[in-house]
């Protein structure tokens, strides 16, 4: 098991636009759990807090936790949970996992580079897109033009707490 160090860690967001619409949320838990030393068995459990949205705007702030995105007073998290480790390189992994924003939950990829491997102590780098009218974030924000496609990067930096160390294949 790792455990994910919050201040050495961001999860950011952004999305093209008209006026650039980018952020990071202040607020997540994530565990990386393996279930023997094959990395292949490791389950990655993402949840956000969606009201800890930062944009640096009170105005962007506010739309986006409204109904209209996010809707944080009914759906507070948003999570990925991987159901699946694919080895692509000897740094490189994709992540099958369920994503939910807004209470709809679809299936996911994230693609993570990793550093570390086997100190004990490691950066996961990873990238994942997502359309934004999949889960019904179908709104614009007045004389903005928002591009549909979501891009979300996670930077966790991660210390073994117990366990063996995992087995990778080069």
């Amino acid at each position: 098991m790792f455990t994910i160090t919050p201040v050495q860690s961001s999860i950011k967001f952004g999305v093209k636009a008209s006026v650039p619409i980018s952020g990071t949320f202040d607020q997540w838990n994530a565990t990386l759990t393996f279930a023997s030393t094959d990395v292949t068995t490791g389950v990655l459990d993402v949840e956000i807090q969606a009201a800890s949205v930062d944009t640096g705007s009170g105005m962007k702030n506010s739309k986006l936790k409204s109904s209209d995105f996010f809707d944080v007073a009914n759906n507070p998290l948003i999570t990925f949970k991987s159901t699946k480790i694919s080895q692509t390189g000897p740094n490189t992994f994709e992540l099958d996992g369920n994503f939910t924003i807004r209470g709809v939950t679809r299936a996911e990829q994230l693609t993570l580079t990793v550093s570390g491997v086997g100190t004990g102590t490691g950066t996961i780098n990873g990238t994942l897109y997502f359309d934004r009218k999949d889960y019904g974030m179908n709104s614009g924000i007045p004389f903005i033009r928002i591009a549909n496609r979501v891009e979300v990067n996670v930077a966790l930096t991660g210390t073994r707490v117990s366990g063996p160390p995992l087995v990778f294949k080069q």
